[in-house]
């Protein structure tokens, strides 16, 4: 399989709530080729990087985060929500569109100089993966790619990323 990775994500009207389209990866995870394709594209997107650290960011950031992680000799940093990590950890609020919310980070498991992917699976409005910048250079680590495997560029999730290298295998530009 050797094609668009859209063609493999269901999009579902109305959810979480209405006037939202959900873009549903599961419908590609479910596809062997679909999921080793899009393994494969997003390892191809590291190259001529040295990453140290993979950080993904829950939950969906696990799933290929972990794989990239394994294909590029790294460690494998999951970030968290409030009160899932069991050590010491480190803790980045960020907006949300009503409140706020926050992630964390086990406060050893970046070393001073990692040099660090971040990776999770959908790229909106750019706070998540902002506060998990924010987590990784706390620790002492250099972001040296943050990757997406969709971005949603209508909410200008980038904007918020500047001066980061940011890719994304799968575009959608508009709702």
């Amino acid at each position: 399989m050797k094609g668009n990775l859209k063609e493999y994500i269901r999009s579902v009207q109305d959810f979480p709530k209405k006037g939202i389209v959900f873009r549903d990866i599961t419908t590609l995870l479910k596809n062997p080729a679909a999921l080793k394709e899009t393994s494969e594209q997003l390892y191809a997107s590291t190259e001529g990087l040295k990453i140290d650290k993979v950080v993904g960011i829950e939950s969906r950031g696990f799933i290929f985060g972990a794989m990239l992680a394994q294909r590029l000799n790294a460690g494998f940093v999951p970030v968290r929500k409030p009160g899932k990590l069991p050590a010491d950890s480190e803790k980045e609020f960020y907006d949300l569109e009503y409140g706020k919310d926050s992630i964390e980070i086990h406060k050893d498991a970046i070393s001073p100089g990692d040099k660090v992917l971040i990776h999770d699976d959908l790229l909106a409005t750019g706070g998540t993966a902002n506060a998990a910048i924010n987590l990784v250079e706390k620790l002492g680590g250099e972001v040296v790619q943050i990757l997406f495997l969709i971005e949603l560029s209508f909410l200008n999730g980038r904007e918020k990323l500047k001066g980061y290298n940011v890719k994304s295998l799968v575009d959608y530009t508009s709702e």
